[in-house]
């Protein structure tokens, strides 16, 4: 609030400014990031708010916007509902998390022909505050998955320029690695390559969250493909009941993964127990409709035909997949149309002996009148009746001295 006091203008008419906007919350997806871990000892974050407005009517400047960066495959939920706000798959996509709210007005907006020198002026706009989640899947063409040990982060680091530890004791891989595998010359023009993950090995109930199990297999979700690596040199148990355990533990977490298509690999094939186990599992596995390879990580054998038949199946799902969205309908707007809530709609309810009342504008309206102001409390009851807000109230009971509740505001009801 402000007037304009000059030399030859000394009883000048109001020219308080307008607050600046408040910054806002983005979140944006980049490759440079693998990890969440920049938010593990960091939980809260705001922007800037706007500045206020000056004499002249000069507007208060903008709040700086907060950019937050996350790896692609991020998922943002609402931590109140759950809800999903955004699937981060892309780099360079963003999305606004929390809102900026808007600058409150200068007096000079409420100038009438008979209120020459208001002496009113507006609080800017509450922020949005908003809590949530954070999840990470990792983004990958083919997935590696099986028990621990089997030899996947040995296949990993011979077929990609990935170098995952490799060690004989389960569970040596904790966060999936990443690797690119190239078939042919695919920077020639003549070849192919695709994103390999290597999966932490799976045990049985996993899908209930057993050894980390939803850490896991919430990984596999985002793969086209799987190499279900089986280990044929473990002993104490059957490499065709180790292959039923894994798929249905795949099946119970997410009935698509159950579905997904696998290229079944049976490893260590330079051991005499994979020799002699690889007959009949070959078998069950063909019966069962699954392709089988055997192979022998560490030494290389038939690893390339692997890749080979890894690629062309992947092209295929490929190409499957995009004659599958040439070949969809477009939906016809025939039928129930959601139209979106007016911003003037609002609720009344109470709630532990307090009357509240919800609504966007009404939330706003109460929220950006300054309270020490007489009359922008008279303007703010002016408003309630106009909205049909008080008549809602009496109807709902309320009585003089009980408390209303407008967003983040509570006022006493008086006479």
């Amino acid at each position: 609030m402000h007037f304009r006091r000059e030399k030859f203008a000394p009883f000048g008419g109001p020219d308080g400014g307008d607050g600046g906007r408040g910054g806002s919350v983005y979140f944006e997806a980049t490759n440079n990031l693998n990890t969440l871990i920049d938010y593990r000892y960091r939980h809260q974050f705001k922007a800037e708010p706007g500045e206020p407005g000056v004499r002249q009517k000069m507007h208060g400047a903008k709040g700086e916007d907060v950019i937050l960066m996350v790896p692609c495959g991020t998922i943002i939920r609402d931590a109140e509902n759950n809800e999903v706000i955004a699937d981060m798959l892309d780099p360079g996509q963003r999305v606004m998390v929390a809102r900026g709210g808007r600058g409150g007005l200068g007096n000079t907006h409420f100038a009438t022909s008979t209120r020459q020198s208001p002496k009113e002026s507006q609080k800017g706009e509450p922020g949005q505050e908003r809590t949530i989640t954070l999840e990470l899947r990792m983004i990958a063409d083919v997935g590696l998955v099986g028990y621990p040990n089997a030899g996947k982060s040995t296949l990993l680091s011979v077929v990609t320029a990935a170098r995952p530890k490799i060690a004989d004791y389960p569970f040596t891989t904790l966060a999936p690695n990443l690797g690119v595998v190239e078939v042919g010359q695919p920077r020639r023009g003549d070849g192919y390559s695709f994103v390999l993950a290597d999966i932490p090995g799976l045990i049985e109930g996993a899908a209930q969250g057993v050894g980390l199990g939803h850490e896991f297999l919430r990984h596999v979700q985002r793969t086209r493909l799987l190499i279900h690596m089986v280990d044929g040199a473990v002993q104490e148990r059957d490499p065709w009941e180790d292959f039923l355990t894994i798929n249905r533990e795949l099946r119970e977490y997410d009935e698509k993964l159950g579905q997904r298509p696998q290229i079944v690999v049976l490893n260590k094939m330079d051991t005499a127990e994979a020799q002699a186990l690889w007959p009949d599992f070959k078998q069950k596995v063909e019966a069962a409709g699954y392709p089988a390879f055997a192979i022998s990580a560490v030494i290389h054998q038939d690893v390339d035909e692997l890749m080979a038949e890894t690629s062309r199946r992947l092209q295929e799902i490929q190409r499957e997949e995009a004659e599958r969205a040439a070949a969809e309908p477009v939906i016809s707007p025939d039928g129930p149309v959601l139209r979106p809530v007016a911003d003037d709609a609002f609720t009344v309810s109470k709630e532990d002996g307090v009357y509240v009342v919800r609504g966007k504008r009404v939330e706003r309206m109460v929220g950006m009148t300054n309270q020490d102001s007489e009359e922008g409390m008279d303007r703010m009851q002016v408003m309630l009746e106009k909205m049909g807000v008080t008549k809602a109230l009496e109807q709902a009971g309320v009585k003089v001295g009980d408390t209303v509740r407008f967003g983040r505001v509570e006022l006493f009801w008086g006479e």
